[in-house]
Order: structure tokens, then C-alpha cells, then sequence
């Protein structure tokens, strides 16, 4: 009999791991140094790609010549893309189509194979949490570059809330982000206009 990835929490409500939601695959490894190509027929998707807002910015991708990419390389609209390295163990969202793209080691990349029942940006967002930071803290490796493993990311257990609970909970969590980030921009520029005033006042003007 098969054994079950489920686990009870919240009233009732049920857990999964995500290596049944999903495909997790390491990055492409590199032989060798990327170098930039002008017309390049493939894009590489790098740490530096991943932005603060845990999504993934494909305008800047670096393009490079490499010869036939196969299929399963590729990455694709709505694919995560997990910091595998480093202090900060969270993914980013393929919100656009990155083309011709792969993902390079050591990031990860992770693709929902069950659609119907977890949206890629909740699943995104879940990574994120409290809960599912502490069980890849628990499961980290190394000292000086916590590393977290292929096999911890299949193993993490999400809360699935029904698709019309994530897409709410994705919509609030965005508007939460905007105002974050607006009232980062006010408290930035007061201190600016705060600043300027005290330095007039220093000149005596």
C-alpha cells in the first residue's frame, strides 16, 4: 500500500508535500564561465534575476550562444525559480514568458504539475512563510553557505487552501507589498525634504 504525504492541521484542513503539487529539478550547470553573447539564441536565468518582490526579472536576462537546449531544460511561464543557496531560502515566480530560457545552478526550478490544485504564485508565496522557512531552516546544510537540498524542497508540506482562498490570499499579499513598498518611498523621501530643510538652516539660509 502506498503511504500517504498528507498530515492534518488547522481544523481539518490539509497539508501536502510539494513533491506531489510539483517537479523539482536542479538548475543547469555551467562547464564553464557564462559569457555574454549579442544575438545569443539562449537566455540564463541568474540569482541576480530575482528580484526583492520574489519574482523574476526576464527584460535583463544575459543571452548566450549554447547549443541545442532540450526540452525539460527549458523554463516556462509560472515556473519557480528557488534560492537553493545563501541566506535567504525563498523562489521566484515566472510571471512572463522568458523564451528560449534556462535556469542555471544552483538555483532550482520548480514546476506545478497539479494545477488544479495549487496556484504557482501561492505556492511562491507559501515558500516564503514562517512555517515553511523554519522546516528548510531545520533542513539547511553547511556553515558558512547554508545550502538547502533538491529532496528538503520536495519535502515540505503546503497548506492548501481551496483556489479561490489562494487567489485571495495571493491578491491581498501583492496589495500588502505595494503599500510596503509606497510607504518605504514616502519615509525616504521625507527624510530627504527633512534633510535638505536642516542643511538650509545650517548655511543660514
Amino acid at each position: 500500500m502506498q503511504k500517504q504525504h498528507y498530515s492534518i492541521f488547522d481544523g481539518g484542513r490539509m497539508k501536502i508535500k510539494i513533491k506531489k503539487l510539483a517537479t523539482v529539478q536542479m538548475g543547469y550547470s555551467f562547464r564553464s564561465r557564462l559569457e555574454a553573447a549579442e544575438g545569443g539564441s539562449v537566455s540564463v536565468i541568474q540569482m541576480k534575476d530575482l528580484l526583492d518582490d520574489n519574482t523574476v526579472d526576464c527584460d535583463g536576462l544575459m543571452k548566450i550562444d549554447m547549443e541545442a537546449v532540450k526540452e525539460h531544460h527549458l523554463a516556462r511561464k509560472g515556473d519557480l525559480v528557488f534560492r537553493s543557496r545563501g541566506h535567504i531560502a525563498t523562489a521566484a515566480v515566472l510571471l512572463d514568458d522568458p523564451g528560449n530560457a534556462v535556469v542555471a545552478a544552483p538555483l532550482l526550478r520548480i514546476r506545478v504539475t497539479k494545477p488544479d490544485k495549487v496556484l504557482p504564485e501561492y505556492l511562491n508565496w507559501y515558500i516564503s512563510q514562517r512555517d515553511a522557512q523554519i522546516f528548510l531552516t531545520s533542513r539547511a546544510k553547511g556553515t558558512v553557505q547554508k545550502m538547502i537540498s533538491k529532496q528538503a524542497i520536495e519535502e515540505l508540506e503546503v497548506a492548501l487552501p481551496s483556489m479561490e482562498k489562494q487567489k485571495a490570499i495571493i491578491e491581498l499579499a501583492s496589495l500588502v507589498a505595494r503599500e510596503q513598498a509606497l510607504l518605504h518611498l514616502v519615509a525616504e523621501k521625507r527624510e530627504q525634504y527633512i534633510s535638505t530643510l536642516l542643511m538650509q538652516l545650517a548655511k543660514g539660509e
